[in-house]
């Protein structure tokens, strides 16, 4: 029986760091991809910034049905591209002269 409820309460914790950590990563990606937004990589870096996208809002799917560690996985490839269109979209600023 000691067992059993040990497994259940690992289990427990597990599950719940699950939902922190793709929590922490989700917050990170969403700011990130904000952020790419408002500098413009919708239209100088339009591969990176809709690729982001879309892993976010698959992120967010695999976290409604409680894939957490799926979902972080989406959210990290998420803030990778936001940070690739970030930079593409100021490198792009910079060689307009803005």
């Amino acid at each position: 029986m000691r067992i059993l409820l040990g497994a259940v309460a690992t289990v427990g914790l597990l599950t719940g760091c699950g939902g922190v950590y793709y929590a922490a990563e989700v917050n990170g990606a969403a700011a990130r991809l904000e952020y790419a937004r408002v500098v413009g990589a919708e239209s100088l870096a339009p591969y990176e910034y809709y690729y982001a996208k879309e892993h976010l809002e698959q992120a967010q799917i695999e976290a409604s049905q409680a894939s957490y560690s799926d979902a972080a996985n989406y959210a990290e490839t998420a803030e990778e591209y936001a940070n690739k269109a970030v930079e593409l979209a100021q490198a792009a600023h910079r060689a307009s002269g803005r």
